[in-house]
This record gives structure tokens, C-alpha cells and sequence, in this order.
């Protein structure tokens, strides 16, 4: 496979979110030519809403941009012990676009938060939420990056190697899943 692209999801809507500077170290050590960050800020599913407009035109964009990504990675804050609303709404919606861009595809689940368990009951939950797409999960390496707000220098870029090391691995094994 030649310059594949890499889809990113981020639980957090916050410009600055550490998950996005995750997301963002994950896309630099993948090596993707072409990374694309998905916009979940979309309006709270409604099937009222869905009977009367139909699936609007932003949720249908992220499907869209998941069925053209050879491989996803998603990072989630933890928030009172599960992933955010955001991300559960953006898997509602798409959900509802009548195809399903998550089958068969190549998806890393990551977490970054400020407690010390690094958002690991948090991915638990999402890859049970994941179940029904039937994606290509990866098992791991676990990437719990604990205490987030202080894990990256002014670049964005990770300051502990042991971290670093470990999103590697993942970064590596999830280019493998999406080249098979």
C-alpha cells in the first residue's frame, strides 16, 4: 500500500485536547502522507430530528470519511469512567447513514486523561461500543497515557519514551493491519 490514510478520531472537542495532540504524535509515527482529523462536533442524535432532515450533511461527511481511510486510530478523554458524549453521538449517527464504513477496518483505540489510569476504563467501554461495526480492532499495545496535560513539550510532540516506544508499536501494527 502506498500513502495510506489515516483517519483520526478525537473524543474531545477542545482545540488544545491532549487526545488530539495524541492523535497527532500517532499520524507522525505512522508515517501518514495523508492524515485527516474528523469534526465531531455534530448535533446530539435526535431521530426526530433524523425523520424530519435525515442524516445531516456533517455526519454524513465522517462516514464518508471512514469508509475512504485505510486505517483509523480514536483517542478518548475519560469522563465519569466511559468515553465522552461526543464520541458516543458521532458512533450514534454514523450509525444511522444506512452503510457501515467501520466494517472490516483497521482501528487503533487510544486514551489520554489527566487521571493516572490514563482513560483505561474509558477504552474499555468504546471497544465495547465498537462491538456492532465489526471493525478490525487492535489489541494492542495499550496506550493509557496518564497525567496528559503533562506528557507533551511546546511542539506537541511526547516527552516520555516509554510512551513514545509504546505508540509505535501500535502505530507500526495498525500500518501492518491496513497494508493486509
Amino acid at each position: 500500500m502506498s500513502a495510506p490514510v489515516l483517519l483520526g478520531l478525537s473524543g474531545s472537542l477542545r482545540k488544545d485536547a491532549t487526545n488530539r495532540k495524541l492523535l497527532r504524535e500517532a499520524a507522525r509515527l505512522f508515517g501518514a502522507e495523508t492524515y485527516v482529523e474528523a469534526d465531531l462536533n455534530l448535533p446530539l442524535y435526535d431521530g426526530d430530528l433524523e425523520d424530519a432532515e435525515g442524516v445531516p450533511a456533517a455526519v454524513q461527511a465522517l462516514a464518508d470519511q471512514i469508509a475512504a481511510a485505510d486505517a483509523v486510530v480514536i483517542s478518548t478523554p475519560e469522563y465519569n469512567k466511559g468515553p465522552s458524549g461526543v464520541l458516543k453521538n458521532a458512533l450514534d449517527w454514523v450509525s444511522r447513514t444506512g452503510a457501515n464504513p467501520w466494517a472490516d477496518k483497521p482501528v487503533a483505540v487510544m486514551s489520554a486523561a489527566a487521571g493516572r489510569a490514563g482513560g483505561e476504563r474509558a477504552q474499555m467501554v468504546l471497544r465495547g461500543f465498537m462491538v456492532p461495526f465489526q471493525p478490525r480492532i487492535l489489541q494492542g499495545p495499550e496506550v493509557h497515557l496518564a497525567n496528559s496535560s503533562n506528557e507533551f513539550d511546546d511542539d506537541g510532540q511526547l516527552t516520555s519514551a516509554h510512551y513514545t516506544k509504546t505508540l509505535q508499536v501500535l502505530m507500526d501494527k495498525l500500518r501492518a493491519e491496513a497494508a493486509r
